[in-house]
């Protein structure tokens, strides 16, 4: 059974670690999106290890789909199949049904809905998302939840929060008989609830107090991210994860930006996930610690600097910023995978910053510091 450390506190945020059957994940963390098993750019797991990964993340229908999550099991379970043998933590594939609006039906067993891909149509439940997420045999597996839109209706919120609870006692049933059967890849497969609610802070807090006393292994905020402002979404966490356990993991889902990320963990976050750093990596936009560059500026083009003074990156250590930019214009796939490798060396290393900050007992200084490092790369036009 997995083990949750408070180490220590700040204000709301916390210090901790969480210990697994793949390995201790010290939090704050930021997890490493490779939706089909893969970092998109060209980044491996070797390369993972390299830029000091904790956690990576993949994708329950996208796996599902393709290559199949029968053939996953087949060849050992996705930590064999990737060759990844530190925590992975599977989503439900909720956010993709959320993300298909147009190709799906909602039911009280379920949701069907057409595949991306070829078509065919798909059917899952809490079920079928808990027996996929089995197959693949990841660390951790999310519940299958609807994200409703953060515009919607209140009265459409709060039914689809009312089912989404329900569905997660079926996920909670459904774990516990899978985590018994002798042919079960993990049975120590851990399984985290989502609070949902949009941007309603009544429907918020009360489906916080629901799932809370189900006592499941962690707790993740969803629904956020997804069309409200960063001034809604601080509030809804202000006013949620004091209702959520303390003495387990939180998890923000789909955030964010490195101030979204400073700005949750002081109110309480320890794990956080988001396709910026390898989407913007790929696009040419690298992070550093005055904001973003847009390599693809001509004033690069003669540029002998790394990416960033100091960082210690395989990209900076190696290349310049005049040749990086040389390989996105000559559209060369080593550009992207450098910016890839830089970004989320950048991510993984502010968490770390920010877990030693929290050590030393000075996160507040530090999150000043880092936002007006950030804001200061806006106003120069970086």
């Amino acid at each position: 059974m997995a083990k949750y450390e408070l180490i220590r506190t700040a204000g709301r945020a916390k210090r901790g670690r969480f210990h697994t059957v793949h390995g201790t994940i010290e939090t704050p963390v930021f997890m490493n999106v490779g939706t089909v098993g893969a970092i998109k750019g060209a980044v491996s797991t070797m390369d993972l290890k390299e830029i000091g990964t904790q956690v990576e993340l993949s994708n329950t229908y996208h796996l599902h789909v393709r290559p199949g999550d029968e053939i996953v099991k087949q060849m050992g379970g996705l930590h064999r199949f990737m060759n990844w043998d530190r925590p992975i933590l599977t989503d439900s594939g909720g956010f993709q049904v959320f993300s298909l609006a147009g190709l799906r039906k909602i039911k009280e067993e379920g949701v069907t809905f057409q595949s991306h891909i070829d078509g065919h149509r798909i059917f899952m439940g809490p079920e079928e998302s808990m027996q996929i997420q089995s197959n693949l045999a990841s660390t951790i597996a999310m519940a299958f939840d609807e994200c409703p839109s953060s515009v919607a209706e209140r009265s459409y919120v709060e039914q689809s929060v009312d089912r989404t609870t329900r569905w997660l006692v079926r996920c909670k049933k459904e774990m516990d008989r899978l985590n018994s059967l002798p042919d079960t890849l993990n049975r120590e497969q851990l399984l985290f609830g989502i609070n949902q609610g949009a941007i309603y802070e009544d429907i918020r807090i009360r489906h916080a107090d629901q799932i809370s006393e189900m006592n499941l292994d962690g707790y993740a905020v969803g629904g956020l991210a997804v069309g409200e402002t960063h001034e809604q979404m601080y509030h809804i966490l202000d006013e949620v994860v004091p209702h959520l356990p303390q003495d387990k993991p939180t998890y923000l889902m789909g955030v964010g930006t490195p101030a979204n990320i400073l700005e949750g963990v002081e109110r309480g976050i320890d794990f956080f996930d988001c396709v910026y750093p390898s989407r913007n990596g790929r696009h040419g936009h690298v992070y550093t610690n005055h904001g973003k560059l847009n390599l693809f500026n001509a004033k690069y083009q003669l540029d002998p600097k790394p990416i960033e003074e100091g960082c210690g990156c395989p990209a900076c250590r190696s290349y310049s910023r005049s040749y990086i930019r040389h390989l996105l214009k000559a559209n060369e796939m080593l550009g992207m995978r450098l910016c890839v490798l830089h970004n989320l060396y950048f991510y993984n290393h502010l968490m770390e910053e920010i877990r030693d900050a929290l050590d030393a007992g000075n996160f507040a200084e530090y999150k000043k510091m880092r936002l007006e490092g950030f804001a200061e790369g806006k106003i120069n036009g970086r």
